[in-house]
């Protein structure tokens, strides 16, 4: 009976771990969250795949869906042309907005930005550009609920 309880219990740890694997296991990832009334929106890329969630405003939904390899290249050469690595981010502190993080893993654009405390505003437009592609990214490919 020890036996049976104990497989069962290491099932039961193992799909559970197996279950935060999406959140882990990316390439390039995108996410909006906090404010007064907390948003959390998350875009996570791997390949040519893409999961997406989002919970705030009295709603919570996930999908996932592929990503053209059109779709790749247009976020790669915006990525590129907007200078996402050299872009400076702001050391003013700001409270209760919310904030976007865009964290790339691989590639000639590895690097990680957050607006948290702002971004210089000599590049807040290349800033806007990044955003831009990833916010249609969201619009064309997810049903919103």
């Amino acid at each position: 009976m020890n036996r049976i309880i104990g497989i069962l219990f290491a099932i039961i740890v193992l799909v559970s771990c197996n279950s935060q694997k999406v959140y882990s296991d990316f390439d390039i990832s995108y996410s909006k969250s906090g404010g007064y009334a907390p948003v959390y929106e998350n875009l996570l890329i791997k390949d040519n795949n893409a999961h997406y969630s989002f919970e705030g405003q009295g709603k919570k939904y996930k999908q996932d869906f592929k990503i053209s390899n059109e779709d790749l290249k247009k976020l790669d050469q915006t990525l590129s042309q907007n200078n996402f690595r050299r872009i400076q981010e702001s050391r003013k502190k700001l409270y209760d907005n919310i904030t976007t993080s865009i964290n790339i893993k691989k590639g000639p654009n590895e690097g990680s930005k957050t607006d948290a405390s702002l971004i210089v505003p000599n590049f807040q437009t290349n800033w806007n550009n990044i955003l831009q592609v990833f916010q249609e990214l969201i619009n064309n490919n997810v049903k919103k609920q």
